[in-house]
């Protein structure tokens, strides 16, 4: 699925995000020089295209990257609050009708669909903040991470706030959030934040070999991994197992009486590849 522009005001916009459909992948590629400012135009058009990947039983995976290598987003589109375009106070409330609030996945709660994070440049505010809203994050080795926010008299309350204490140890989050400082992708990856790191030639092919093989799997047993480690994250060992024998987990109920999982069963015990159905 690549997207097309229309002739209209909004032609110049048109090549801003790139949705590309691999099989059973969906890519989505920012595309806005210099620096893949996210405004709530591009905000809108991300949500659609996640909204796709949830909705269309044919697609399993998400990747999202952006063209070039030097920036990989910005974040939010400051020139746009500065113009008044966009506002501060409140700012979630324009994003109310997207689903998956900023940039599409930061607030996509119900997507069990796994989605990889292709970082082929630096990751700075809500950029920042889009990466860590995806599963899995593949970097080039000369990106950084940064939260820029403290001199601009703001905070990073799309996601770096919520999830950056999860993922890292808290003074090395909070040191990021009040100094700014930037983080390289090999320190990133030594605190698990992001999953490999390799040389920009190869981050295509990397992130799309991950890709297919996670679209190879059992989609229904893929997406339960996703919907229980959802509900389990704030439970208690004990509460956790509690909460996949007797919670809402309608992917893990479905999984378990699946046609995919005896297909899977079978197939090892004739030493055959499985076909995968989703059903």
């Amino acid at each position: 699925m690549q997207e097309t522009g229309t002739k209209s005001a909004m032609e110049d916009r048109s090549n801003e995000l790139n949705v590309i459909r691999h099989g059973g992948v969906l890519e989505i590629q920012l595309n806005r020089p210099k620096v893949n400012a996210i405004d709530f135009e591009l905000s809108r058009r991300i949500n659609e295209a996640v909204v796709t990947l949830r909705d269309d039983p044919e697609l399993r995976v998400g990747l999202v990257t952006a063209t070039g290598e030097k920036i990989f987003s910005a974040g939010w589109d400051l020139k746009a609050l500065d113009s008044g375009e966009q506002q501060l106070d409140n700012w979630w409330e324009a994003d109310a009708d997207l689903p998956g609030g900023f940039a599409g996945l930061t607030e996509m709660w119900h997507l069990n669909k796994p989605v990889i994070a292709a970082v082929n440049g630096h990751a700075i505010g809500g950029g920042f903040e889009l990466v860590m809203s995806c599963d899995l994050v593949i970097a080039a080795d000369h990106v950084f991470f940064q939260l820029p926010e403290m001199p601009l008299g703001i905070v990073p309350d799309a996601g770096a706030i919520q999830r950056l204490p999860r993922r890292v140890p808290y003074n090395v989050a909070v040191e990021m959030l009040w100094l700014g400082r930037k983080m390289g992708a090999e320190e990133a990856m030594r605190h698990g934040l992001v999953n490999a790191v390799v040389p920009s030639a190869d981050l295509p092919a990397t992130a799309m070999d991950w890709a297919q093989q996670i679209a190879d799997s059992a989609p229904l047993a893929v997406q339960t991994i996703k919907e229980v480690l959802r509900a389990i994250e704030a439970d208690t060992i004990e509460g956790a197992f509690n909460t996949m024998r007797t919670g809402d987990l309608p992917t893990y109920r479905k999984m378990l009486r699946s046609e995919d999982a005896k297909e899977g069963v079978r197939a090892f015990v004739e030493k055959r590849k499985p076909i995968f159905k989703g059903e």
